[in-house]
């Protein structure tokens, strides 16, 4: 993997962190919400 491929990753986590960090945020002034996170799977070939 590399560096490029890393900091993408990072990125598309620290996106994540910040949707559910929101999420919580507002769960506090709604009693039920869904949250959709779309999931990727990549097959990778040693």
């Amino acid at each position: 993997m590399t560096i490029t491929e890393k900091i993408a990753n990072a990125k598309k986590r620290i996106g994540e962190l910040e949707t559910l960090i929101k999420y919580w945020n507002d769960t506090e002034q709604c009693e039920t919400k869904i949250v959709d996170f779309s999931i990727k799977i990549e097959k990778k070939v040693a």
